[in-house]
């Protein structure tokens, strides 16, 4: 399984036709503890670069956006029911969502993320 990154500050860890999505500790870092998680319904079509989801902290609102063009098989209901956990776990536990793709789009790698955020 191979974890990618966007400009947005999402992760996306390959695994198959399925990618796994969630935030990066960068974005955790930056939103501040986090009180709302909103994420699109199991069997909703995303479309790459457009809003799915929102984030809520004591701070701000951020968007969630869809890294990748497919069909969205599982949200992860732990993190709607405590929001908390993006700030403890965001590259693990706290995943968002995960989508069957049929196209991976071109995103960064870890290295690239990493000059993107210094």
């Amino acid at each position: 399984m191979s974890t990618l990154y966007t400009k947005d500050h999402e992760w996306v860890a390959v695994d198959g036709d399925i990618a796994t999505v969630g935030i990066t500790v960068y974005a955790a870092d930056k939103l501040g503890d986090v009180v709302y998680v909103d994420l699109p319904a199991v069997g909703s079509t995303v479309a790459a670069g457009k809003i799915v989801g929102e984030i809520e902290s004591t701070k701000s609102v951020g968007e969630l956006f869809a890294p990748l063009d497919g069909e969205v098989v599982e949200r992860n209901e732990s993190v709607v029911d405590d929001p908390s956990s993006v700030n403890a776990d965001p590259e693990g536990a706290a995943w968002l969502i995960k989508v069957r793709f049929t196209e991976l789009p071109e995103l960064l790698s870890a290295e690239q993320y990493a000059e993107l955020t210094a």
